[in-house]
């Protein structure tokens, strides 16, 4: 797997570089030697963010978490990684590699992991643009399971148009078509 750390407003020392690098790559067991590991570090406000993004061979899994402590934000975000993969692991089983899942030795997982930290602006913070790649409706909902967010836009493989879907609230899922 390959792994790129970047930083904004931000400086990763070498033993911080060294120690994702270390744990990271651990979770090369469940990637082919293509995959791609992309570990970003920030400072916002007082606190301190990471995110981690792993895709391969169309799949994709990211984790954000924040704190105080950039060390603290990779041992958060790796378990939610690995919960991730094991959650979807039935349905990724083609993708993933074959012995992956079978000895259930997680790494980092552990059933009371929990480490949600809300956040509430109520301004436009950030933006951002990505590609949009053609999805069937149950890959889009899991990208959006992996995503951490409440919507994921997705082009519809079926009718080649852009589609959103979104967690309802009180369960399910919905999907809004556009109209162009």
């Amino acid at each position: 797997m390959k792994i790129q750390i970047s930083s904004k407003n931000y400086t990763v020392s070498k033993k911080l570089e060294d120690i994702i690098q270390k744990k990271v790559g651990k979770l090369d067991r469940y990637f082919s030697d293509d995959a791609e590991a992309k570990v970003q570090c920030k400072k916002e406000n007082d606190l301190l963010k990471l995110e981690l993004t792993i895709q391969d061979k169309g799949l994709l899994f990211r984790s954000e978490v924040q704190s105080d402590n950039m060390y603290q934000n990779i041992d958060m975000a790796l378990p939610k990684i690995e919960k991730q993969i094991i959650k979807y692991s039935s349905k990724l089983k083609d993708k993933m590699k074959k012995v992956a899942i079978q000895d259930r030795n997680w790494l980092y997982f552990e059933e009371d992991d929990t480490y949600f930290i809300p956040q509430t602006k109520n301004s436009v913070t950030k933006h951002k643009s990505f590609d949009i790649v053609p999805l069937s409706v149950e890959d889009a909902q899991m990208y959006l399971e992996n995503s951490d967010h409440a919507f994921y836009i997705y082009l519809n493989e079926e009718t080649n148009k852009v589609n959103i879907i979104y967690k309802r609230t009180f369960g399910g899922y919905g999907i809004i078509e556009p109209r162009y």
